[in-house]
């Protein structure tokens, strides 16, 4: 077999004039620079090749020179097929400018035509992209006058409308791994991601193109584990072995032993956030996260969140992940993000989307720049900035529910934090609450009517959206809604029911969000709303050990319940509900009679299927019928089991109604 170890230079050599090139890398994680540096400086001496598509998914990028940005040089681009540009600044101004066609085409959906292209497929077919910037009546996702082509089509299936979006042919593919033996066999043990390298090697070599592997090192023929091989030699045209400044763990880390799974690192020894801005934002979203739920967290502000979750010991309640392919542990911010602190488990990133575009996150939390009256969000075009989407599209398009995390103006803002209220210093110039987005990048009107919850979180208000547009919900302590929130929005939302926001949030101890929500006592967990007749039963989080606890419940409900002399509808979630094997049948026991006794309907939530399986046999086998779902969209982590995004915990959050022009 023919040994395929060749320089740099001579695996560039190859590359001709009009080729499309695929890039693989998130943010520096997997980003092949070895091979970017030689393809930039044969270009730079010999004027070739000249007139490349550059296909990448996640901005392989520092924004400042680092990855593609080495790319941007009049001649050698023609085009660029880009999911997230934010990071690749030097492309985006061409963009911008007019210099070269530019595609921004949803991440998720990048990451999953590698595997269309290597299944020979046509296209990929979704509703990823509807009513946003990518729809074809928009814009279709081409960023300036200088790109005609259409490479999404909007489709109609049984009345559904649906976005396809076009396969191409590629030439040239740049990925990265850590050990390749002689023909081309390639591991990547000490790589903090899979990202979507065996997709998009298959891509390009059934695409008749040629890829090349940048490499820490070589091994010999046969050595390699096989179950250990991520990118098959029979794919592989060419390796390289890369100077170590070139290849990286991160931009930001060289090598961390947590990052690519050979150790797991005390998460004590993670530095807590100071009380600012950025902490005030991610504590908020913090109180949306669902107990023994999935969570996607995006870049920028949203990371925040990961940290506060470790610091109010949530970790192990909530499954934090990143579209990159990384699920539990801490997600990672600034150069480091896409990699994740103790991760769980890293899959393929066309995986992950799968998973996300399917409906299996529960809450998102993602960015925004600026936010209109209808509830869209732009993160993506402003001004001149042309960021790009990411993953931002999918994700919010699907998630069960999410939050938008970000300041409210920007541009110089300083506030300060005192005796528990917030106090504006100096406002930013920019407004985000606008008349009208410039781009599209999530459409409210779209999840007004498919009913999504939808909240936007930041420093000093929050707002959800309502049937007739955007509505603000609370306000922080210290802050003049007049002077500090309207005068600062261009338009005016609906102001029905505004609340304080939670005094913990603006506190410098800890919240002790655990112990609200894990570790509150059944007085808490169970509650009754005599108007109504609803009985409310929270056993998020709840370990029942000893049947002393199975007594506490039964004893709160009679409690309830016996002076009522009617019975109730009974609502209960059971997320992260764990029960001792040696009590199972005294609880369901138990359970059933309390159902005969007082309950006239039942419906039950949790997210686990096994245990809906699980309680709906016992139950029947009782002689008990009941409802027994998946959670429900807006189900939060209230304390008193309340449902709806917007309200808050009866247990934390004063019932204050605020009028215009009171200062709190």
């Amino acid at each position: 077999m023919q040994n395929k170890v060749a320089t740099p230079q001579d695996a560039i050599d190859v590359i001709r004039d009009g080729d499309t090139v695929l890039v693989s890398g998130f943010v520096g994680i997997g980003t092949p620079d070895e091979l970017i540096i030689a393809l930039e400086k044969r270009f730079l001496e010999t004027g070739h090749p000249r007139n490349l598509t550059l296909v990448f998914a996640a901005a392989p990028g520092d924004a400042g020179d680092r990855g593609l940005n080495r790319l941007a040089h009049p001649g050698l681009i023609k085009r660029a097929i880009g999911g997230h540009w934010s990071l690749v600044p030097k492309l985006a101004n061409m963009a911008v400018e007019n210099q070269i066609e530019a595609y921004n085409l949803p991440l998720g959906c990048i990451s999953q035509m590698y595997r269309v292209i290597a299944g020979g497929k046509p296209g990929l077919r979704t509703k990823v992209g509807l009513r946003t910037f990518v729809d074809p009546r928009v814009d279709g996702g081409r960023m300036n006058e200088r790109t005609t082509e259409d490479l999404v089509i909007l489709d109609e299936i049984d009345g559904e409308e649906w976005l396809f979006y076009k396969s191409f042919k590629i030439d040239v593919a740049f990925l990265r791994g850590t050990t390749a033996d002689e023909f081309g066999n390639t591991t990547m043990e000490r790589e903090v991601l899979k990202l979507d390298v065996c997709s998009s090697a298959m891509a390009v070599h059934n695409s008749g193109g040629i890829v090349f592997v940048q490499v820490e090192r070589v091994a010999e023929r046969g050595s390699l584990s096989p179950k250990r091989v991520m990118i098959p030699g029979n794919l592989v045209g060419c390796v390289v072995v890369s100077e170590p400044e070139n290849h990286c763990q991160t931009y930001a880390t060289p090598y961390k032993h947590a990052f690519s799974g050979e150790l797991r690192v005390p998460l004590d020894q993670c530095e807590s956030m100071p009380l600012t801005v950025r902490k005030v934002i991610a504590r908020r979203v913090a109180l949306e996260l669902p107990i023994g739920g999935v969570v996607n967290l995006g870049i920028g502000v949203p990371e925040g969140v990961a940290s506060i979750a470790a610091e109010e010991q949530m970790l192990d309640y909530v499954s934090l992940t990143a579209e990159a392919g990384t699920i539990g542990g801490v997600p990672q911010s600034g150069l480091d993000f896409g990699a994740a602190l103790n991760p769980d488990a890293v899959i393929a990133t066309n995986t992950q989307f799968d998973f996300y575009d399917g409906g299996g996150i529960d809450m998102a939390c993602l960015g925004m720049a600026q936010v209109d009256s209808q509830g869209n969000v732009n993160v993506s075009k402003f001004g001149s900035r042309f960021a790009g989407a990411g993953g931002f599209i999918n994700i919010s398009q699907n998630a069960a529910r999410v939050v938008f995390a970000g300041s409210f103006t920007a541009g110089g803002l300083d506030v300060a934090i005192d005796e528990g209220r917030l106090k504006i210093l100096q406002e930013g110039k920019n407004h985000k609450f606008v008349k009208t987005v410039e781009h599209i990048t999530f459409s409210g009107q779209l999840a007004a009517e498919t009913k999504q919850p939808i909240l936007y979180v930041t420093e000093r208000c929050v707002f959800s959206i309502a049937e007739k547009g955007v509505e603000l919900i609370e306000v922080a302590p210290g802050i003049d809604i007049d002077r500090d929130i309207l005068a600062h929005m261009d338009f005016t939302p609906i102001m029905d029911n505004v609340r304080l926001m939670d005094m913990r949030i603006f506190s410098s101890q800890t919240m002790n969000l655990k112990n609200s929500l894990v570790d509150a006592p059944i007085s808490h967990r169970i509650q009754l709303d005599e108007s109504s007749g609803k009985l409310s039963i929270n056993m998020r989080g709840y370990n029942i050990k000893e049947a002393k606890d199975l007594e506490l419940i039964r004893l709160r409900i009679l409690e309830l319940c016996e002076p009522l002399h009617k019975k109730v509808d009974m609502v209960a979630w059971y997320d992260g509900f764990s029960l001792a094997k040696n009590l199972q049948g005294k609880y369901n026991d138990a359970m059933a009679l309390l159902e005969e006794s007082y309950y006239r309907t039942s419906v039950r939530y949790t997210r686990d299927p096994f245990l809906r399986l699980k309680l709906a046999a016992e139950l029947q086998r009782r002689g008990i019928e009941t409802q027994i779902h998946k959670n429900s969209v807006c189900c939060n982590t209230s304390l008193d089991g309340s449902n709806g995004c917007a309200e808050k915990d009866k247990q934390l959050v004063p019932e204050t109604t605020l009028v215009r022009g009171v200062m709190i």
